[in-house]
């Protein structure tokens, strides 16, 4: 069962934080590694991205900085600030809760 458009709205921010914190990125690289991890379930294309990212950067919680690709491109990278990764492990720790209260409901009604 894929996730509904909600569900994955309200997880966007805490995907992307996640991203960075891997490796800094540039959008379009986001998307990618977003949606291979993603496996089907869902697909986001570039517009997708790019509120996101600035939401994120006006919020403190990223970095932009411009650096020249190796193709010769300048290319616009995200970087996750202390404020994101707080963020990000705080977002985790909510959504793993509430993940092991939906688990805990199934199992009542199931049970």
């Amino acid at each position: 069962m894929n996730p509904s458009k909600e569900l994955i709205g309200a997880s966007t921010n805490l995907l992307v934080l996640s991203v960075l914190a891997r490796d800094p990125s540039y959008g379009y690289q986001i998307i990618k590694k977003i949606n291979a991890e993603a496996d089907g379930l869902f697909t986001w294309q570039e517009g997708t991205i790019y509120p996101i990212l600035h939401k994120l950067e006006q919020e403190g919680k990223v970095r932009a900085q411009w650096q020249d690709a190796d193709t010769g491109r300048r290319r616009k990278y995200y970087y996750i600030t202390a404020t994101g990764r707080t963020a990000l492990e705080s977002g985790t720790k909510e959504w793993s809760t509430l993940h092991g209260m939906l688990l805990k409901l199934g199992e009542v009604e199931n049970g």
